[in-house]
């Protein structure tokens, strides 16, 4: 039976699925799906990503190669509603049409919310928010570092608010703040300034850095939420500070960093304190201080001045001294004429026994007693010598070298312990005599009169030598060496004093002048 014969072209399977393969590329081209990633199980071993989309109704394959992975803004994650943006395309081997997705992105806030918290739950459990790893910020940093766009209102009104707080040197670090690689450049300036030297770099390391953006929805905010930026920002050795967006906008980098400030602004604020405030402050500190100080002088002056009140007059101290000096001048003749008078008469009465007769007799008795001291010395010694000879005899049978060795020893080991001894307790006592006489030159010095002297006393000699104790004692016209504490000097006496004879010393009735 002959076949049906028919004017349609026959296809080989590899024609017939190129051929499906561009129709479906050419028609759909670049096309935006929504739905839920299902089978996501993460990259490959190749590097690409294999997952579904899928709803309550279709599914459909999607692959993301791994040149397109690290742009995505959006990482997929396995149960997310997302909006995937690619090109539409079919797998020839097993006959399926798929989608290469270029571009992700949250179907909606509510789903940003929800990869939002998770990514907050899970960064908060690997310990990133804790309060314990938090730096206490400088209170006055040299250095501040900025990390923000550099052409937005953001760091002009950083730079204002620290130029009226507290003029700082800042160093900006510009990054992008919104778009795919804003996140990666935030995390890059936040490691740069930290890898800087802390001395003697050609940049100098910041104290303190600022990361910091203007207000936005939350997908402008998306790149604050990326784990990139929290990890260096958590990782950062500076202490950080987090200005991102207005009051009421939240990122992960407001946990993870030291300080959340609502606004930059507020950020500035945080980062410095009030330089005419602080001036302030240490005034009024050093007024304070000052006020203390007077007053404990003033306390410390009145009790010297009641200490002082209490004691006694240098003069009143002198006086009795004074007063007992001069009446030890005055008897001071009489004693001496009566113990002269005195000593005259013992030697009157013994003068009477010194006659010639007398004196020859005494010669004549101690002769006769010398002579028998003599004759009982010399049988005396020769009994003495004999007894020593026999002692001498007796105790050199007993002096061998060998008896004699044996006795050093053992003398010396009975006078080492006694000699071990001896030395700490003569240098105690040699220290002891010399605390001692230090202390009695101290005491010596205290006694001198150099010390008056010191204290603006003056000594006065005549030309005799004699010390002038009264102006009665000087005559006008007569000469007079003055003492002070670094010197000598003359001086000549000018006025009149008033005449008072002095007094002579008595005359001896009987001729004689005083032997003392």
């Amino acid at each position: 039976m002959d076949q049906p014969r028919s004017n349609a072209p026959e296809f080989t399977v590899s024609e017939l699925a190129q051929a499906v393969k561009r129709t479906v590329e050419d028609e759909f081209q670049y096309v935006r799906v929504r739905g839920e990633i299902s089978g996501f199980r993460g990259q490959h071993s190749s590097g690409h990503c294999y997952f579904t989309l899928k709803d309550d109704q279709a599914g459909i394959d999607a692959v993301i190669w791994k040149t397109t992975w690290p742009r995505l803004r959006f990482k997929p994650e396995e149960g997310l509603e997302i909006i995937a943006t690619g090109r539409l395309t079919t797998f020839p081997r097993s006959s399926k049409y798929q989608i290469v997705i270029e571009q992700i992105e949250p179907a909606g806030a509510g789903a940003l919310m929800a990869l939002l918290e998770e990514r907050r739950r899970k960064l908060a459990a690997e310990g990133l928010f804790a309060a314990e790893r938090k730096q206490k910020l400088p209170y006055l940093p040299r250095i501040i570092g900025v990390v923000t766009s550099p052409t937005g209102a953001v760091i002009r009104d950083i730079l204002h608010r620290l130029d009226d707080r507290f003029p700082s040197h800042v160093i900006v670090w510009p990054v992008r703040v919104q778009g795919e690689t804003a996140a990666a450049e935030v995390a890059h300036a936040v490691a740069g300034f930290n890898a800087l030297p802390e001395r003697g770099g050609p940049v100098p390391r910041p104290d303190l850095l600022i990361v910091a953006r203007g207000g936005g929805s939350i997908e402008d905010l998306w790149s604050f939420n990326e784990e990139i930026v929290v990890r260096a920002v958590a990782a950062s050795r500076i202490p950080v500070i987090s200005g991102v967006g207005h009051e009421t906008d939240t990122t992960l980098v407001d946990y993870a960093a030291d300080h959340r400030a609502p606004t930059p602004t507020a950020a500035a604020e945080a980062a410095v304190p009030v330089r005419a405030q602080l001036i302030a402050y240490v005034d009024d500190q050093g007024q304070r201080s000052r006020g203390v100080i007077r007053h404990q002088l003033g306390n410390r002056r009145d009790r010297l001045r009641a200490a002082a009140g209490q004691l006694p007059r240098p003069l009143d101290l002198l006086s009795l001294a004074r007063q007992r000096l001069d009446l030890a001048a005055t008897e001071l003749n009489a004693s001496l004429r009566h113990l002269g008078q005195g000593k005259r008469l013992a030697f009157e009465r013994s003068a009477g026994k010194l006659t010639p007769r007398v004196m020859v007799q005494r010669a004549e008795m101690l002769s006769r007693q010398l002579a028998e001291l003599s004759r009982r010395e010399a049988s005396g010694m020769a009994r003495l010598l004999e007894q020593k000879r026999a002692a001498y005899a007796t105790r050199a049978a007993t002096l061998t070298p060998t008896a004699l060795v044996a006795d050093l020893r053992h003398a010396n080991a009975r006078l080492a312990p006694c000699a071990e001894r001896l030395r700490p307790a003569l240098r105690r006592l040699v220290v002891q005599r010399g605390n001692d006489l230090t202390a009695l030159g101290k005491l010596l010095e205290s006694y001198s009169y150099k010390g008056v002297l010191e204290r603006g006393f003056a000594l006065v000699v005549d030309d005799q030598g004699h010390i002038v104790r009264s102006k009665a004692a000087v005559r006008p016209g007569q000469l007079l060496a003055i003492e002070v504490a670094d010197g000598q000097f003359g001086a000549a006496v000018s006025g009149a004093p008033v005449s008072r004879k002095r007094p002579r010393p008595p005359k001896d009735d009987g001729g004689q002048e005083s032997l003392f």
